[in-house]
């Protein structure tokens, strides 16, 4: 369970403080699915930082599973982000020098692990599935230069559950693709979450992806309504 208390966020400026996040609170359970919509600059990606553990909050607590990752070190908490959150970024933020299976055996890389010659093979193997799933199957050697955007972005997916987390969080994952390569993604991103039942956390401005969610926030004021 995801559980955000009371979650707000300020930055000191010249004129003053600035308020980004208001009082936001959220409980979202194993299988949920919610999208949040809002203007630039309004605190969504603040809001999905913050859910991931990449950002603190100014005051109020986030917990998984009983877990305060802002109570971990920082090396606990990276630890932390890798085994239990998977990100889907509007960049797919694929490494060009590596193929796509290597992409997505990336978080793998940097798990504490033992028995490593038999994760290794299991990681490739599970690895190998993901891209089948998303279409990739046949793409396994290819450079990220050498796909479209559409398939950019499903790698990035796959990427993004290879440690099957529990939590799925995705900035904006349609925003830089055409109308066709945007349905692909989403339908994609909601079939898995369904299969795997994770938590999934979408921020976007698209109306066409945030439709496909039942649950729909809206960010105003720093608050969800």
């Amino acid at each position: 369970m995801l559980i955000a208390r009371d979650i707000r966020k300020s930055y000191p400026t010249p004129r003053g403080t600035l308020e980004i996040l208001n009082g936001i609170s959220l409980t979202l359970s194993r299988g949920d699915a919610i999208a949040i919509t809002g203007p630039s600059g309004s605190g969504k990606s603040t809001l999905l930082y913050i859910l991931g553990a990449l950002e603190p909050p100014s005051s109020g607590t986030v917990t998984l599973d009983n877990s305060n990752p802002f109570e971990l070190n920082e090396r606990q908490q990276a630890a932390f982000r890798n085994r239990h959150i998977g990100f889907v970024f509007q960049d797919h933020s694929l490494l060009p020098q590596c193929s796509v299976l290597e992409n997505v055996l990336t978080p793998t890389l940097a798990a504490a692990r033992n028995g490593k010659d038999d994760r290794a093979r299991d990681d490739e193997r599970r690895a190998r599935q993901l891209l089948e799933e998303v279409g990739l199957g046949d793409r396994l050697d290819h450079r990220p230069a050498e796909l479209s955007g559409g398939e950019k972005q499903r790698a990035a997916v796959a990427r993004a559950l290879i440690l099957n987390p529990s939590v799925l969080l995705c900035d904006e994952p349609t925003g830089n693709l055409d109308r066709t390569s945007a349905n692909a993604v989403a339908e994609l991103l909601l079939n898995l979450h369904i299969e795997r039942k994770t938590i999934l956390v979408a921020v976007t401005h698209s109306a066409a992806l945030a439709e496909r969610f039942t649950t729909k926030y809206e960010m105003d004021g720093g608050r969800l309504k």
